[in-house]
Formats: C-alpha cells, sequence, structure tokens
C-alpha cells in the first residue's frame, strides 16, 4: 500500500540525506483511516514517532522517543503490529533478530542499511552507496525482495573511539 505523503529531508548521522515523512494530525488521522484502523491516541503517538524518526526504529526505541506516557510497552508493541498489519508501518530491517519499523513510502523503504557493530543503531544508507541491482527472469522478485544490509563500526562509534 502507498500513502504518499509528503516527505521533508534531513542530513543523518552518517552524511547523508534522509526523508522524514511530514504530516500533521490530520494527516495521520487520514492514513488509519485509509489503513482501515481506528484513531486512538497511543496509535497516534507511535505515528508521531516513527515519522520523526531518522532511521528504522525497534520497540524499544520508540519507547525510548516516546518517553513517559500512560501507556504500558504492550499496547505501543500491539500498536506497531497492527501499523505493520495495515501496511503502514512495515518491518523494513532484521537486524539482530529485532524488527525496526519505519513507515511506509512509495519506495517500499527498498535501500541499504547499515547496523552498527558497536550501538545496535540501524541507520538507511542514501541509494547511491549501494548500486541498483536490476535481474529479471527467475531471480527477479527474489532479488527485488532482498535486503541489503551493512555492518561495522558508525561514524558516531568511530568518533567516540579516538576521543
Amino acid at each position: 500500500m502507498q500513502f504518499g505523503f509528503p516527505f521533508e529531508s534531513r542530513s543523518s548521522n552518517l552524511g547523508s540525506e534522509v526523508f522524514v515523512m511530514a504530516f500533521d494530525k490530520e494527516d495521520a488521522r487520514e492514513l488509519l483511516r485509509r489503513g482501515g484502523l481506528r484513531t486512538t491516541a497511543p496509535r497516534l503517538a507511535v505515528l508521531r514517532v516513527l515519522a520523526d524518526a531518522p532511521h528504522p526504529v525497534s520497540h524499544k526505541e520508540v519507547l525510548e522517543l516516546m518517553g513517559e506516557t500512560d501507556w504500558d510497552p504492550a499496547t505501543i508493541f500491539r500498536n506497531l503490529v497492527k501499523l505493520r498489519e495495515a501496511g503502514i508501518a512495515p518491518v523494513v530491517s532484521r537486524a539482530e533478530g529485532i524488527d525496526r519499523y519505519a513507515l511506509a513510502s512509495s519506495d517500499e523503504h527498498r535501500h541499504a542499511h547499515f547496523v552498527c557493530d558497536d550501538c545496535g543503531k540501524v541507520s538507511c544508507l542514501p541509494d547511491k552507496v549501494t548500486a541498483s541491482i536490476k535481474v529479471s527472469g527467475r531471480w527477479a522478485k527474489a532479488v527485488r525482495d532482498a535486503v541489503v544490509q551493512l555492518r561495522g563500526e558508525c561514524p558516531d562509534c568511530r568518533q567516540a573511539g579516538r576521543a
């Protein structure tokens, strides 16, 4: 499902440009409606976190970014699952066995990710980092659905190690 909300540019910790969804509460309500979901306060809060996140986030990161709330972690997790099932927030990385979510976009979040071996953060890499792979024939769907993931030490951890 493609939702077509506007994106705004921000710079990432990798020195590249990332795009995050720019929308207000009414846009969020419309997104939920089109996904067949009721509008609830926890769901709106999760959408806000996902929209503001410059990289895919785990359940734990969503909780940290939300700060103190009246909702228990299970409620937030159930909302992430509902958003995933509705196609609004797919799991875009399963690095280290941890599901990380991002808002769905027209590119279906199909680009490479970088996983830091030190801090565990998953970051979106710009398209120019990985060459476009086009395959036809029996491998086409498998390659199109494959996940490209680079591992190593992120720029923040590298810089901290030199300090």
